[in-house]
């Protein structure tokens, strides 16, 4: 039996946020309120959005079989946790029987909607999470902290399944 072919994509996808919210753990209020000009907004603002966005895609594409967050008012802790517990339930989804082209249905409060395949649906999950995630990471070096290594390679290494081998002496 083969791994399913967006495995490791969404598990990178997810073990990034994880680590990148256990980085911040530490911030004190100050440094989670740090902006930096192009990102989104403040460090915390940023990783709420990241989370609860995520939380709202894994709803539509479950077709509400997921719940989304109310990450307005969640620290770090409690988006790490909303994150970790949403980790298996990605990888249950994209371990499934996927249709790409099926167009799906995201409601919104105001009553508009957006049609999209589950494709593109998957494909601005991963590049949201990215593009968040390195907006985070660029505010942590403006603060002088060195952000976590969360790119594939990491995780490839960190799972034990890429593997550098030293030139020949």
């Amino acid at each position: 039996m083969s791994t399913p072919l967006l495995r490791d994509a969404f598990a990178h996808h997810t073990w990034a946020t994880l680590r990148l919210l256990d980085a911040c753990r530490a911030l004190d209020a100050e440094q989670l309120s740090a902006t930096v000009p192009g990102t989104y907004g403040s460090i915390l603002d940023t990783l709420r959005h990241l989370v609860g966005s995520d939380s709202s895609y894994l709803a539509v594409v479950t077709g509400g079989r997921t719940s989304r967050i109310d990450e307005t008012d969640m620290d770090v802790p409690a988006l790490r946790a909303a994150m970790a517990e949403r980790a298996p339930l990605w990888a249950a989804f994209v371990g499934g029987d996927l249709d790409s082209d099926e167009i799906l249905v995201r409601h919104r409060p105001d009553g508009s909607e957006s049609r999209a395949p589950l494709s593109i649906r998957l494909a601005q999950t991963l590049h949201h999470g990215s593009d968040h995630r390195s907006q985070v990471c660029t505010a942590l070096t403006t603060l002088g902290i060195a952000p976590p290594a969360i790119d594939v390679w990491d995780f490839g290494m960190t799972d034990g399944r890429v593997i550098d081998v030293p030139a020949p002496a």
